[in-house]
């Protein structure tokens, strides 16, 4: 039998996530199933990334992130484990993405034109503790693009005051292609982006392990990510939630006993 340490690093290795997810042999997904896992596509541990200018805590637990904004149904699931593909219940998880155009709630100067203003608004942010399977769910809109990035979701997984991952997922830029050409939300007065994901610096710190497997649903698609943490480690930054957005702010979960 695969030990589970030695199993998160098979998966890891035999399954680059760039291929998207109907290039995982059925035998890996068996696997990955019976490790309790939600796809093949996993690291031993999740690089940290930069958290970007855009985070603010506005204090909102809720699954449904979308206020009506306009895009391609997304739903996002992403699994907190530990280095043995152990599930990591309660773990809090914030996740913060652009609109179909770009933009992000809460700031001035948006997009790639720099001329939207969303104070004060807080759509596509929220947050959710993981269940007893390590998993937080929301639902969303596939991301947008804008000037400098490639397409990508921003998350934080809390495990407890000091022990804070910020990461970021990413998607296959053939899909991304897909959805900014044929879904009329996305669409953009002649721009083409130029950032894809082998020239976007974060996408290529964050590694393979760090794209989504995408699964049609129905209503849209499903894009699911297994995040490995380390319990022990300490984040280099940004360990306490910011607030904004005209929100209460949260305290990340208290310390594990």
């Amino acid at each position: 039998m695969t030990h589970r340490r030695d199993l998160l690093k098979l998966l890891a290795a035999a399954a680059p996530a760039v291929l998207g997810a109907g290039s995982f042999p059925h035998a890996l997904r068996a696997q990955a199933v019976q490790a309790g896992l939600i796809t093949p596509n996993v690291c031993a541990l999740m690089p940290e990334v930069t958290e970007g200018p855009y985070y603010i805590d506005p204090g909102l637990i809720r699954a449904d992130i979308r206020e009506r904004r306009p895009g391609l149904p997304l739903r996002m699931r992403l699994q907190v484990v530990d280095p043995v593909c152990n599930p990591i219940a309660g773990a809090r998880v914030d996740v913060w993405q652009c609109d179909a155009q770009g933009n992000y709630s809460g700031y001035a100067r948006q997009g790639s034109d720099r001329v939207s203003d969303t104070t004060g608004q807080t759509f596509l942010r929220g947050t959710q503790i993981a269940g007893q399977d390590g998993v937080a769910a929301f639902q969303s809109i596939y991301p947008g693009w804008y000037r400098g990035r490639t397409a990508h979701v921003h998350f934080k997984v809390f495990l407890d005051q000091r022990n804070v991952l910020t990461g970021q997922m990413f998607f296959p830029d053939s899909f991304s292609d897909g959805v900014y050409a044929q879904v009329s939300a996305y669409a953009r007065d002649g721009r083409d982006r130029e950032v894809r994901n082998s020239n976007d610096g974060i996408a290529r710190q964050a590694g393979d392990a760090a794209y989504a497997a995408l699964t049609q649903i129905d209503g849209g698609y499903d894009a699911a990510l297994v995040i490995g943490v380390s319990p022990d480690a300490v984040s280099r930054g940004g360990q306490r939630p910011r607030r904004g957005g005209g929100g209460q702010g949260m305290p990340p979960p208290p310390p594990r006993g």
